[in-house]
Formats: C-alpha cells, sequence, structure tokens
C-alpha cells in the first residue's frame, strides 16, 4: 500500500521544469550575448539570429510561469515566525541534521527567499528586456533609459544566476529526496516529518 504524501501535483510540477527549462535557455543565450568568449554558445543553440529571436520570448514564457507560480503559492511563500526561528538554526540544515531543526510548513525560507529573488529578478529582467529588445523605438535623448536598462539586466541576471544554483545544490545535494519530489511529486510521511513537520501535521492531521 501506497503511504505516500503528494507533494506537487502533476500542473505544479510540469510548470515548475518548464520554468527551468526555459530559464536554462534564457540564461545561456544571454551568457553568448554577454561576454565574446561565451559566443560559442550562441553557435550551439543555433546560430547568433536565432539566440537573438528566441531569447526575449522564451524569457517571456519564463515570466509567465513566474506569474502562475506567484498565484499558486503566494500564500506559501510569507515568512511566517517559524521561518525566523529556522533561520536561526540554518547550520543545523546545512549540516544535514534536520531534527534538530524547528518545524517548518511546506517550503522552508531559503525556498522561500529564491521564489522572491526569481520573482523580482524575472520582474526587472523583463522590463530591463523590453528596453533591450526594441531600442529603436527609444530616442537617443532616453540614452540614459537604455544604460540603466544594461545594468539593471546584468544585474538581475546575475542575482538570478546565483540563486538559481544555490536553489539546484541544496535540491539535489544536500536534502535527499528533494528532488525526486519535484519529478514523482511524493514524498514518504517520515520525509514530511522530518523536513517539513507543519506541513505533514496539516495536510495528516496527526
Amino acid at each position: 500500500m501506497n503511504n505516500n504524501i503528494l507533494r506537487y501535483t502533476l500542473l505544479e510540477r510540469v510548470m515548475h521544469w518548464i520554468a527551468a527549462v526555459t530559464y536554462c535557455y534564457v540564461l545561456l543565450t544571454g551568457l553568448a550575448f554577454y561576454s565574446p568568449h561565451l559566443y560559442w554558445i550562441a553557435t550551439i543553440l543555433g546560430g547568433a539570429p536565432t539566440s537573438r529571436y528566441w531569447h526575449p520570448w522564451i524569457a517571456v514564457i519564463f515570466v509567465a510561469v513566474l506569474v502562475w507560480m506567484l498565484r499558486q503559492w503566494l500564500a506559501d511563500m510569507h515568512v511566517t515566525a517559524e521561518d525566523r526561528a529556522w533561520s536561526k538554526a540554518m547550520r543545523h540544515y546545512v549540516e544535514n541534521d534536520d531534527q534538530h531543526l524547528p518545524p517548518i510548513d511546506r517550503f522552508n525560507v531559503g525556498q522561500k527567499y529564491f521564489f522572491w529573488a526569481m520573482v523580482f529578478g524575472g520582474a526587472v529582467l523583463l522590463l530591463s528586456g523590453i528596453v533591450l529588445w526594441i531600442p529603436e523605438k527609444l530616442p537617443w535623448s532616453l540614452r540614459d533609459v537604455r544604460y540603466a536598462a544594461v545594468l539593471l539586466h546584468v544585474s538581475s541576471a546575475l542575482i538570478t544566476v546565483g540563486a538559481f544554483i544555490i536553489h539546484v545544490y541544496m535540491g539535489t545535494a544536500v536534502v535527499r529526496g528533494g528532488f525526486t519530489s519535484i519529478i514523482r511529486g511524493e514524498v514518504s510521511p517520515a520525509w514530511a516529518k522530518t523536513h517539513h513537520r507543519l506541513w505533514y501535521q496539516r495536510v495528516t492531521g496527526k
């Protein structure tokens, strides 16, 4: 008998992986245009014209998925008193000693910070990217807007890259079972109780 607990619905998993794939594509094509030393990435992805064309459109899909996630998970992403207590004991999380951590709900505070970094970073990338997407629409009298857009676009990209790397590392190398949960959608009761005790108690009533 399967006693596993549903952690992510099929739709949540599909949207997560669409976000992951589109972000990686936008990141790689963006890196290709960021530095001449990385221009070879554009060649692998179909050439410069292809990468230049699809970069903004795939970015729009990524942001659209972020908007969906915001609506879907907003209630779960508020930082609570339990999260603040968990933050003070984060050393145990890094050491993979979760039984000494305060109980938390569906997402830990690190996941919440990552979520908000991507939401706000994605918003800045979208707004600054629109300016860079259609530069011919802006008169040269607004050249300061162009320069600001470049600075904001690169800065936001670097922030999201750092957050993304940490997210992938924590989800695959640090927390065993975290990566498989976003593939299969289910976790064992023991895993849920160990890593997200408040969520476990809420969904099981135990």
